[in-house]
């Protein structure tokens, strides 16, 4: 059954979003359960990674080029845009709320789902999320009139729950149990992992729907507002990392189109404005299709590469 759920996971996880937007009492019912949730997500995707080859990564300058990218470099485009188009100050700081955002922590398990590479994802997760307190407090600087404050315990106790504590039992998981033990142990938590994802877009969407039984043409534009920026973030990334390969090209974009808007509410809270709760909503339907838009990337590919005329033709 888990073999049955992991392999179809791109096609439930949008099952998921559309069953916690049907059902809202239940989706407004397992929010709070969702930082347990996280816990074990990001507990049971560590074991699967060796830390010593986690933290060399992390090392690494292409990795915080990226999280430049991920968070600075799509703030200025994104608020651009915005500026552009005219939009309200409580839908600005919304948006550039969520381009400051560090990375979800279910991409290594999402990215193992579509086949890519969970521990540069995991590497950039991290790398995102320790660099989204400083670009938030910039954001919100630049475009929040009033004043604020960011809670930063609250931040570093999350950071210290959710990275650290799984990081360090992982790292005495290597220590102690051997090699062998440990590749049976996590094929079948690798299945876990994603299925555990499912909970996310099913959690989080209820506010989404809360503003679609008072206004479906409100909702519809934050739809839209939301799917423009997740296809904003995955195209802009996935081009300036082109030249690397398809596989580089489709980790950092859907790395970059995952948001972990429920910790950047945490830590902010009220300054964050009345449409930022809402955008987080609407983020879940286009944030879970991408997971199947990889997967029609991947064998449109694999059908091209291999294709009778291009086999021939190599």
């Amino acid at each position: 059954m888990l073999s049955f759920l992991a392999k179809h996971s791109s096609i439930l996880l949008i099952v998921a979003t559309l069953l916690g937007f049907l059902w809202p009492e239940a989706s407004h019912a397992v929010f709070p359960t969702l930082p347990y949730v996280l816990f074990f997500l990001m507990l049971f995707t560590l074991v699967g990674i060796e830390q010593t080859s986690l933290l060399k990564t992390l090392k690494q300058k292409q990795c915080w080029g990226y999280a430049l990218l991920h968070s600075l470099g799509m703030t200025i485009i994104a608020a651009s845009l915005a500026i552009a188009f005219n939009a309200s100050e409580p839908l600005l700081i919304a948006i550039v709320a969520v381009t400051a955002t560090g990375s979800l922590f279910a991409t290594p398990a999402i990215a193992r789902s579509v086949g890519l590479d969970a521990l540069s994802a995991m590497a950039m997760t991290i790398a995102t999320t320790l660099m989204m307190p400083l670009v938030l407090y910039i954001n919100l600087l630049i475009f929040q009139s009033d004043g604020f404050t960011l809670d930063m315990a609250s931040y570093s106790l999350r950071l210290l729950i959710f990275i650290v504590c799984p990081m360090a039992f992982s790292a005495l998981v290597y220590r102690f149990i051997p090699r062998q033990t440990l590749k049976r142990v996590h094929g079948k938590l690798s299945h876990l992992t994603i299925i555990l994802v499912f909970a996310f877009p099913f959690g989080l969407i209820g506010p989404f729907r809360d503003i679609f039984d008072t206004s479906p043409t409100l909702a519809g534009q934050y739809l839209a507002i939301a799917t423009g920026l997740c296809f904003l973030f995955f195209i802009a990334i996935a081009a300036l990392y082109f030249r690397q390969g398809k596989d580089a090209a489709l980790l950092t974009a859907i790395t970059s189109a995952n948001r972990n808007v429920l910790l950047t509410f945490t830590v902010a809270g009220s300054y964050l404005g009345p449409d930022f709760l809402i955008l987080l909503g609407a983020l879940q339907m286009p944030t879970y299709a991408l997971p199947l838009f990889i997967r029609w990337i991947n064998n449109t590919i694999t059908t091209r590469d291999y294709s009778p005329q291009t086999h021939q033709h190599k």
